[in-house]
């Protein structure tokens, strides 16, 4: 198998069942946690561990040369919630990048996120430039700049909607909230299942040096969405407050549809809570 050894840096709540599903598929895997504790985990489930914590003045790992000695590198974490949130992510990648350059590493697959986009009141395609609100996605707008600028490898970068799937149940996230605002507005997410199912795509095509939009088909209001996903779970539903100053943004992946050839698992939001 051509690139059959991939490197995951953040074996997180996407990164370790991306990892799982590769191993299925016979890739070599190599997959990093910052928590000791999570090694033997990573082994029993047929990844090669590595310890490795990147902060924004040293990289703490047992092997770092190891670790990158692969054909693809999966970057998988995101940027850290704190003050300096655009420093100190940047330097993150300002001491990582220089080791990827070191190494045989030829494809970097980046999991971004689609808060590079500003709340602009329609539909956004990758080609927005706007500078996004969030401080998050000022962030990952200059590590995405600084990965496809490199001539050493060559990056695609993935930006995916609001996660959801298994354990992260958005019933929860506002159930008995009163209030809550933008009730009216549109939603952006996308399911674990279809986030592993595109990156898999990406590898397998080989689809280099592109930037994905991916997030569900259909976008539900977020009174509609988050109301129904409390009732499923039982738990109070979340009153909202009129609507005066609407603000959103609708993700558009349709570039990702047609270069993939991808047909969403779970296109509508709505459909995948009532099949819960």
């Amino acid at each position: 198998m051509k690139n059959n050894k991939i490197s995951i840096l953040g074996c997180g709540w996407l990164g370790l069942p991306l990892a799982e599903s590769l191993v299925q598929k016979g890739y070599s895997v190599k997959g990093s946690t910052t928590d000791l504790d999570k090694i033997t985990l990573l082994k029993d489930k047929g990844i090669l561990p590595y310890q490795i914590a990147i902060s924004d003045t040293e990289i703490q790992a047992d092997d770092i040369a190891g670790f990158l000695d692969s054909d693809i590198l999966i970057i998988n974490f995101p940027p850290k919630r704190r003050p300096d949130i655009v420093d100190f992510h940047t330097g993150q990648f300002q001491l990582l990048v220089p080791k990827i350059i070191e190494s045989r590493i030829k494809q970097v697959l980046f999991v971004s996120s689609t808060s590079v986009y500003p709340d602009t009141n329609e539909t956004v395609t990758e080609s927005e430039t706007r500078i996004p609100e969030k401080e998050s996605g000022k962030a990952l707008l200059i590590i995405e700049k600084m990965l496809l600028e490199q001539k050493q490898f060559n990056t695609t970068i993935v930006r995916f909607s609001g996660l959801i799937g298994y354990d992260r149940m958005p019933g929860r996230f506002l159930a008995g909230k009163k209030e809550v605002q933008n009730g009216e507005a549109p939603i952006n997410v996308i399911h674990q299942d279809d986030c592993i199912a595109i990156i898999e795509s990406i590898i397998k095509k080989e689809i280099w040096e592109e930037i994905f939009n991916a997030s569900t088909d259909v976008h539900p209001k977020r009174r509609e969405y988050y109301e129904l996903a409390a009732e499923k779970i039982g738990l109070e539903k979340p009153t909202f407050a009129p609507t005066e100053n609407l603000c959103y943004k609708i993700i558009n992946s349709d570039k990702l549809k047609t270069k993939l050839n991808y047909q969403f698992k779970y296109a509508n939001p709505l459909d995948l809570l009532n099949q819960e």
